[in-house]
């Protein structure tokens, strides 16, 4: 195994990145907008920690970033605060209302991705005040500041997110329900999406903003905004009521780990799909991988690995206040085996394993005193379900998408439960010390891209500019596996066709976000100095001090 490349080889050529890393000292913050990774920077810089800067940052994105996440969505977290991990899952859940009867009489046999159908309660305001009243250092209004006065003056809009909030405004001006004309006026105000470069002004997302400020989310749960999100749902079909937002609540969850070779890879546990990693990197930690990046076997390895971790978890994992999740037999070392028997020289059939029954915005921020932070929040697809409280700013997500229909699936459609989520913070250690937070955004790809990356860095050394910015695959389903355009795909399709994958090539004009988009910060433990990227498929940024 060779050392990741923290400090030293930084002055060798990486592998397939023109970019160098981020390397600075005093703090780190690295998240897919520039602007937001700004805000998290000055709020460090101005005497705050790293989850004050995560959360500065996080609440920034919801205004320069509406295309992936907003007010109306989700968070989870890992954070390491100098000693240990801790974690948050700040899901909301589907309306009490809200059943497989209710979806038929409804008109549908499957959950829609668009309108109040898939709706749930949005957990990320909670999760901002739950993370600062645990951790935070600087006033709550403070990380505030930046997001108003971008949402009041207007943000300037970047290249792919341009391209993103164009392809939304298709869809939803193509919408005949007037239940999208508040989307319209709120993200389109000039009848189209703005361009890049271009100002975008949401005065509605900066009242709002200010009354989670003022009341430390309480406002959003129980107050003046939970009143306008209960009356927009009841005159418009929605099935959200003042019982389901003030029930909510974030919970504090211990992460879940797996050793890889000599580190230990953590990820939080159901609801989400982090268990789909460990899984992954349990069935490769007993294949032998590093030997060549480039080799044709050892991606055909890793794409056998993650199809029946994601099988696994597609299968299992679910909400476990409803209905226990079997982590430990999952995560089980003969599991792992049995797993790994599986695989050939031939590509198998993604099955679920058995066992005993026991639009999306990433970023990472890091400290001098060695805080450092994994936060990741979605409002799914895109703007989510397209359901836009008025004057508000708020685009409430569509993650009952993730629920089952069929009966018997642990993760079947059910009042007040939280979804199957693919929003996934990441975190590595070694010999109980942090070497940093991880992530990469992109509903599916999610899972995949954390191998991935993991096994960019572990098994061939590479520091995180490089690691990010090595092309990758895509699991879609079956045998189906997408490949980046680049130099060696060609050669690549054609080896793994021959062990009997179905892979295709996504062309250069693919919009970006299909392959993922991540952040990364490690830390180098005998110096302190943190060495950080950011994923070369989005407008993001690493920066520090």
């Amino acid at each position: 195994m060779r050392e990741p490349r923290f400090l030293s080889d930084l002055d060798q050529a990486p592998y397939n990145s023109q970019r160098s890393p981020l390397v600075a000292s005093g703090g780190a913050v690295a998240t897919s907008q520039p602007l937001a990774a700004a805000a998290g920077l000055r709020i460090l810089m101005d005497g705050g920690n790293a989850v004050d800067a995560a959360l500065a940052a996080a609440i920034c994105l919801t205004v320069v970033e509406p295309t992936s996440n907003g007010i109306g969505g989700d968070l989870f977290c890992q954070v390491w605060d100098g000693n240990r991990l801790v974690g948050l899952n700040g899901s909301g859940r589907s309306p009490a209302a809200l059943d497989h009867a209710e979806l038929l009489r409804r008109g549908h046999d499957q959950m829609p991705p668009l309108g109040w159908l898939p709706v749930t309660v949005p957990g990320a305001p909670r999760a901002w005040a739950d993370l600062h009243a645990r951790f935070g250092r600087r006033e709550f209004g403070d990380l505030f500041q930046p997001a108003i006065r971008y949402a009041t003056d207007g943000v300037p809009i970047s290249p792919i997110i341009a391209a993103a909030w164009s392809t939304a405004f298709q869809t939803f001006a193509a919408q005949p329900d007037e239940l999208f004309r508040p989307w319209l006026e709120t993200f389109a105000p000039s009848g189209r999406a703005p361009r890049a470069g271009e100002l975008w002004r949401s005065p509605g997302h900066a009242r709002t903003l200010r009354e989670i400020a003022e009341t430390g989310a309480d406002g959003f749960y129980s107050g003046r905004t939970a009143d306008e999100v209960v009356s927009f749902a009841r005159r418009s079909g929605g099935m959200l009521t003042e019982d389901d937002l003030g029930r909510h609540a974030s919970e504090w969850v211990e992460p879940l780990r797996v050793g890889y070779r000599g580190y230990d890879v953590w990820e939080l546990p159901p609801n989400g799909q982090g268990l789909a990693v460990l899984i992954a990197l349990g069935i490769l930690d007993g294949l032998e991988l590093g030997k060549d990046r480039d080799d044709p076997r050892e991606q055909h390895l890793q794409i056998d690995a993650v199809k029946l971790a994601l099988a696994d978890a597609r299968r299992y994992v679910t909400d476990p206040e409803h209905e226990p999740v079997p982590v430990d037999a999952l995560l089980d070392p003969a599991h792992a085996a049995s797993r790994r028997a599986v695989i050939g020289e031939r590509a198998v059939e993604p099955e679920p394993g058995t066992v005993g029954r026991g639009g999306t915005v990433y970023l990472s921020a890091a400290d001098a005193d060695g805080m450092m932070v994994s936060l990741i929040q979605s409002n799914f697809q895109g703007f989510g379900s397209g359901v836009v409280v008025p004057a508000t700013g708020i685009a409430l997500q569509n993650r009952g998408v993730g629920f089952v229909i069929d009966d018997g699936h642990p993760n079947r459609l059910a009042p007040r439960k939280r979804p199957f989520h693919t929003i996934i913070p990441g975190f590595l250690t070694r010999g109980g010390e942090g070497v940093g937070p991880f992530g990469v955004m992109g509903g599916h790809m999610q899972a995949q891209g954390h191998v991935q990356f993991l096994t960019n860095t572990i098994d061939h050394g590479l520091h995180p500019q490089a690691a990010l910015d090595a092309p990758r695959w895509r699991w879609i389903e079956g045998r189906r596996v997408a490949l980046e355009d680049g130099p060696l795909a060609a050669d690549l399709a054609e080896d793994l066709a021959r062990r009997g994958h179905e892979p295709y090539i996504e062309p250069a004009s693919t919009p970006n976000g299909v392959f993922g988009r991540g952040q990364a910060i490690w830390r180098d433990a005998s110096s302190g100095t943190y060495v950080a990227g950011s994923d070369k498929r989005a407008d993001g940024c690493a920066i520090g001090y």
